[in-house]
């Protein structure tokens, strides 16, 4: 059956989501591939890439370049994102994950759910919030260099395969968050090659093993990937309210609820308009 052109706009919006999670902070590319539905396909694919290659590639081609988009535009916005702003613009993705709960709770017990299941899920909610909440101290600052990119780029690949973890709040610890968006917003280069390479390094040595779990442990992991995407949201929540307006305020509300309005309705097509061959 032939692809809808309103389909590969959808997947597309959903690839600038979800690239937008690569270098927002506090965001998670690999939660919000979860809650878009595309993180346990996206995984067989890069566990197994010549595999159904062909119809992978048309599937995920209109995704990678929303994403690759989503990326480049936010670029633009890193000194916006970091002041003031970033606190408004965080309750629009807060709200497009609220609105995909139920779509994430659904993709988590179509194999089946227990109670084990579901405390796995508040285990691992619990214990990512303690990581996030803790965790900051643990880092300190990193002259940019090839190999400080080239981590860059593994902690970006570790945030498309693990859903919650976000590379963003890693890089802003390590200075290496603006250097980063700058490279590219200007094509550095320098900056991009280790990137790419990186992400691709990690997401060959660590795709397969996630793709293994997959097939042996599916509710188990998804349970824990709805934890951690739900301790991940909680931890995005602004807390520094300084210098905010009336106006601010407002459309903090508003963003929130298009956000939440956008997170439903994805999911509710997700759920009502199946994939077709291609």
């Amino acid at each position: 059956m032939q692809k809808r052109p309103g389909d590969i706009i959808f997947r597309a919006v959903k690839g600038a989501l979800i690239g937008s999670g690569f270098i927002l902070p506090g965001i998670s590319g690999g939660a919000l591939a979860a809650v878009f539905g595309l993180y346990e396909r996206l995984i067989l694919f890069m566990a197994n890439p010549l595999k159904n290659f062909k119809s992978n590639v048309r599937f995920f081609m209109p995704v990678g370049i929303g994403a690759v988009v989503g990326i480049f535009l936010l670029s633009f916005l890193i000194s916006f994102m970091l002041g003031e702003v970033e606190s408004v613009a965080r309750w629009f993705f807060i709200g497009a994950i609220l609105g995909t709960v139920p779509t994430l709770w659904h993709e988590a017990g179509k194999m089946g759910r227990s109670t084990w299941d579901i405390i796995l899920s508040v285990i691992a909610g619990g214990l990512m919030l303690l990581f996030l909440w803790f965790g900051r101290p643990l880092f300190s600052t990193i002259e940019p260099s090839m190999s400080a990119w080239l981590l860059a780029g593994g902690l970006i690949g570790l945030g498309l395969l693990v859903p919650g973890l976000s590379p963003s709040n890693f890089l802003i610890y390590l200075g290496l968050y603006k250097g980063m968006s700058d490279g590219i917003k200007t094509g550095d280069l320098s900056v991009l090659i280790p990137l790419i390479l990186g992400l691709i390094g990690i997401v060959l040595v660590f795709a397969k093993i996630m793709a293994y779990i997959f097939k042996v442990a599916y509710a188990k992991l998804f349970h824990m990937i709805f934890g951690i995407v739900m301790a991940s949201t909680v931890m995005i929540i602004p807390l520094d309210y300084t210098g905010f307006t009336v106006w601010h305020y407002a459309f903090s509300i508003i963003l929130l609820a298009l956000g939440t309005w956008l997170g439903w309705w994805m999911g509710r097509l997700e759920q009502t308009v199946k994939p077709t061959t291609v």
